[in-house]
This record gives C-alpha cells, structure tokens and sequence, in this order.
C-alpha cells in the first residue's frame, strides 16, 4: 500500500477527482478526510470507503473560510490523530470574454480557486510540521500554464495563481520536509465539464484540442495525485505534474 500509515484531506471530495482521489487513497491505505459543501454525496463516498475496509470521514468545508479549515483540519487531527497530506481539489469554473466578466464573477471564482488553496496551505503547515513533514498537491489546471479562448478570464487567472503559490510553498517550507507540487489537468470527465460535454459543437471543439483525442477520467488525474501524495515523489517539490492528453505540447 502506497500510502499505509498516512493522512490525507482532500478539498472538494464528494465527486469528480476529489472522489476518486479519495477512494484511490483509502485502497492504498490512507486515512481520508473528504472535505466538501455537498453532504450527502460526501457522506456517500465516506460509506461507499468504509463498506470496502477503508477510513473515511466527512467534514464540511467551504475553502473560502479559514474557520472551516480549521476545523477539517481538527476533524483529521482528532479523528486519525495527524495529518500528513492536503490535496486542494476543489473548483469552480466557467466561460466569458473579459469584457464580459462581472467583478463578482472574478471575485467569486478567485476566492475558491486560488484564496481557497491559499487557506487551506495556510491551515495545514502546524499539522504538517508536527507530523515531520507532508505533502501538498494543488490541482490547477493546464490552463494554469497556458492561455484559450474559450475560458474565463478569472479562471485561468485563479489557476496561474495557484501554480505560482506552489512554488513559494515549496521553496519556503522544503526544510521542514514539506513538499508541494501542482497538478494540472486537461478536459476530464467531471460534473465541472458535464454541461460543454453536452453540447456536440463545444464537445468537439475541445476533443479537436487535446491530441489524444479525448477527455480524461478522473482516475488518470488520481493516479498522478497519488504519486505526488507518496514516499515515491519524496526528492519532488515545486514542480507541475502535466496531465493533459497533450494539449500544452501544442
């Protein structure tokens, strides 16, 4: 088991990446804290671990309140007794022209997708440092590291800002044995992207995109975040790990 005797809590659990990120780690033998607003499909995840042998909890955690990381951290140090592992996977996105993109719309997804990231690394250092170290994996986006003309402006500004908060997360926490990296998928097979999917135009435009000729499943974004959550990835900090069917090699 790749992750026997370690901790993880992973934000935006209840479904898409977060969820198979979660049931992944449970069967490589973490204990998991799933960390999300939508109740009943985190609390589903948490029983459908648990009547498989794993450990999982569910705790409720909005990302833009540093009180709520506080507490799902609280929950993973009273629950399993430490944390060793932060996956920010929680989201949001959407699609406007800059001209057309309103300040609460900008300020919206800012908020989760980049001030969440940067809370819960902020809410995890204490544990993690006591633990003697741990793992941060930040799930931006390959748009974190390139530019299209069919997303918002916010969203791909929230996704470069994480990657460049990985970097000064690394270098300013690699001497405590704090690692952190970002992960950066293209199109998956997520309720996030349910809606283009739909739609044969935009699903075409997208899969005309990505030279593997395909969407991603959440399963091939976990394994990577798998890697970079174990003992195998212990000389890996501050890098992007690429998950993109291709489509920055373009």
């Amino acid at each position: 088991m790749r992750l026997a005797g370690k901790v993880a809590l992973i934000s935006g659990g209840a479904r898409g990446m977060g969820a198979a990120e979660a049931r992944l780690f449970a069967r490589e033998g973490a204990q998991v804290v799933i960390g999300d607003l939508l109740e009943a499909e985190g609390r589903g995840v948490e029983a459908e671990i648990t009547a498989k042998g794993g450990e999982a909890v569910f705790a409720r955690l909005d990302v833009t309140s540093e009180s709520d990381w506080q507490r799902a951290v609280g929950v993973a140090q009273s629950r399993f007794g430490r944390l060793n592992i932060l996956v920010n996977n929680a989201g949001i996105g959407g699609g406007a022209r800059i001209e057309d993109t309103t300040l609460e719309d900008w300020d919206r997804m800012m908020a989760v997708n980049a001030t969440g990231v940067f809370l819960g690394t902020k809410s995890v250092i204490a544990a993690m440092r006591r633990a003697g170290g741990g793992s941060i994996i930040n799930i931006s986006s390959q748009l974190g590291l390139v530019g299209t003309d069919n997303s918002s402006p916010q969203y791909q500004a929230s996704k470069g800002a994480v990657r460049l908060l990985t970097k000064a997360t690394a270098i300013q926490y690699a001497r405590e044995g704090i690692r952190a990296n970002s992960v950066h998928p293209g199109p998956i097979v997520t309720p996030m992207t349910e809606r283009r999917r739909a739609d044969p135009a935009q699903r075409q435009l997208m899969i005309s995109r990505i030279p593997l000729g395909r969407y991603g499943e959440p399963d091939e974004v976990a394994y990577g975040v798998l890697y970079l959550a174990s003992d195998e990835s212990a000389y890996v900090t501050g890098s992007e790990l690429v998950i993109d069917g291709g489509w920055t090699a373009q």
